[in-house]
């Protein structure tokens, strides 16, 4: 026998009996409070929850919010004539944007996060260089934990997907807070 079997032979005796994984049950939540604890953490982080009633509320509250707006760019075909509708192939034509409007799949009540993924943007910038960013979900898309919102996403084969959680803010400069430094500096979330 040579050096290199005894030692994996030492190895593999000497390994702990094998025992169940733990169970997730203690994370699990049900999904009852899940509306109410995602706009109270998504407020407390620096976001805004709109809960609405149909896609003409949320027209009203960005022609209200946003009227000085020079650049919107709205993915949601339920509100026709709120943004351009362009077909941006360039990332750099997307640097004038000051609201984009579009759609999540899941929302995450622990953190406030939201899931996008690019299918439905034109480029992956777009959340990210935007002044402020808007977000439409529909509220049986909330689910209370990160581990529910992974059991959702799955094994599903993504290019692209992130999650996002309020307005970009970071403290590190000199110990300030600074809004907008690696992102969207507003975060507005329309729930249906």
């Amino acid at each position: 026998m040579s050096s290199r079997e005894k030692i994996l032979g030492a190895i593999k005796r000497s390994q702990p009996p094998q025992c169940p994984l733990p169970g997730l049950d203690s994370f699990l939540q049900d999904n009852a409070h899940a509306l109410q604890q995602y706009t109270e953490v998504l407020t407390s982080i620096g976001g805004t929850a709109h809960i609405v009633n149909g896609y003409t509320e949320i027209k009203e509250i960005v022609k209200q919010e946003y009227n000085d707006a020079r650049c919107i760019v709205s993915l949601i075909p339920e509100l026709p004539g709120v943004g351009t509708e362009t077909a941006y192939h360039d990332p750099h034509d997307l640097a004038m944007a000051d609201l984009a409007i579009l759609p999540a799949t899941i929302g995450v009540a622990e953190n406030g996060a939201v899931w996008i993924t690019e299918e439905i943007l034109p480029q992956r910038v777009l959340p990210f260089i935007t002044q402020h960013l808007a977000v439409v979900i529909k509220r049986e898309h909330i689910v209370p934990t990160m581990h529910h919102a992974y059991e959702k996403i799955g094994n599903a084969d993504y290019g692209f997907g992130v999650f996002i959680a309020g307005p970009s803010k970071t403290a590190d400069i000199e110990q300030s807070l600074v809004l907008g430094a690696h992102g969207a500096t507003s975060m507005r979330i329309f729930i249906l």
